[in-house]
């Protein structure tokens, strides 16, 4: 079984959030919990596989979930959605951006099956839409979408502004997501990752899908697929 591991900063502030992440299934995805401690609001993101880890991790935190969130579509990030929501005592929304709902039909998600991500018999759909400039809401955190297509057309980053990103598949720690699956586009990945996260602060912490964290600086300096222009 995978291990789970605290990336969390616990400084009392104004925009004070824990993270924590639970590596997951046989791919070993990262499932974030992201927490404003001042609500007790937990954001669970991209739970895709042991669901009752992810769940029995929730209520060890004593938080409320206010909601789901998809980095993107692949089934090693949202195969255990529908089973999270079934061991929550309320609905709450799940969030995902619209250029990656091809992922969520039953084709798709049925490649899973021999990895051990077999979709259940009733498959739910995400009800909200992560779009490029929103923002997305856990307590009195406020995390911002910013699209990067390429791994997927729809994947996305959400961003704690001075704090940390959470950059999917799109951006890991010396390495950046495959395009060689369907939707995947090898120049708009090199392209969102040159326009839209290079650009953020060098010490920004970076929290990938897959793997260890890194920052913004060691990638743009480090990172062997994509580097910036200025080295």
């Amino acid at each position: 079984m995978a291990s789970s591991g605290h990336v969390s900063d616990t400084e009392r502030t104004p925009s004070e959030a824990l993270i924590e992440r639970i590596s997951v299934g046989q791919l070993e995805a990262n499932c974030y919990l992201v927490t404003c401690p001042l609500e007790r609001a937990t954001l669970i993101v991209d739970p895709g596989a042991e669901a009752e880890r992810i769940l029995a991790r929730v209520r060890a935190l004593g938080t409320r979930v206010t909601g789901i969130a998809h980095t993107h579509g692949h089934f090693d990030h949202i195969s255990a959605t529908e089973a999270v929501l079934a061991g929550l005592p309320e609905r709450v929304p799940v969030w995902a951006h619209p250029a990656d709902l091809y992922l969520y039909e039953r084709p798709a998600r049925a490649i899973g099956a021999p990895y051990g991500y077999a979709p259940p018999a009733e498959l739910s759909l995400p009800d909200e839409q992560l779009m490029d400039g929103g923002a997305l809401g856990v307590g009195r955190l406020r995390l911002e979408v910013i699209a990067t297509p390429g791994h997927t057309p729809g994947s996305v980053c959400l961003h704690l502004p001075g704090r940390w990103l959470l950059s999917g598949d799109t951006l890991f720690r010396r390495g950046i997501g495959r395009t060689d699956l369907p939707g995947g586009e090898e120049d708009a990945i090199y392209e969102s990752i040159l326009t839209r996260l290079y650009p953020l602060p060098d010490e920004l912490a970076v929290y990938p899908g897959h793997g260890d964290e890194t920052t913004i600086g060691e990638e743009r300096h480090e990172n062997p697929f994509v580097q910036a222009a200025d080295g």
